[in-house]
């Protein structure tokens, strides 16, 4: 598999998790749902990071960056403070 092109997918992701997030974040007014939206999207931006960062340290020490897992949300949102 090429690694760039999965890590260009990530990236991708990544692009359009922002750009949700901007647009619920706009709304003058938001419903419930915008706002679940909005934490879920936080979350899955925490955990697209954290695959990311976890694919390149394997690169970086010559690892296979295709064994990086995403990790559940309950360990990434303890990484921000």
């Amino acid at each position: 598999m090429d690694t760039r092109r999965t890590e260009q997918t990530v990236l991708t992701h990544i692009d359009r998790l922002v750009n949700e997030e901007h647009r619920l974040e706009a709304l003058p007014a938001p419903a419930d749902a915008d706002r679940a939206r909005l934490a879920e999207v936080a979350v899955e931006l925490d955990q697209c990071w954290d695959l990311l960062r976890q694919r390149r340290a394997l690169r970086e020490f010559g690892r296979d960056p295709e064994t990086a897992q995403v990790r559940p949300p309950n360990t990434v949102e303890k990484y921000t403070g």
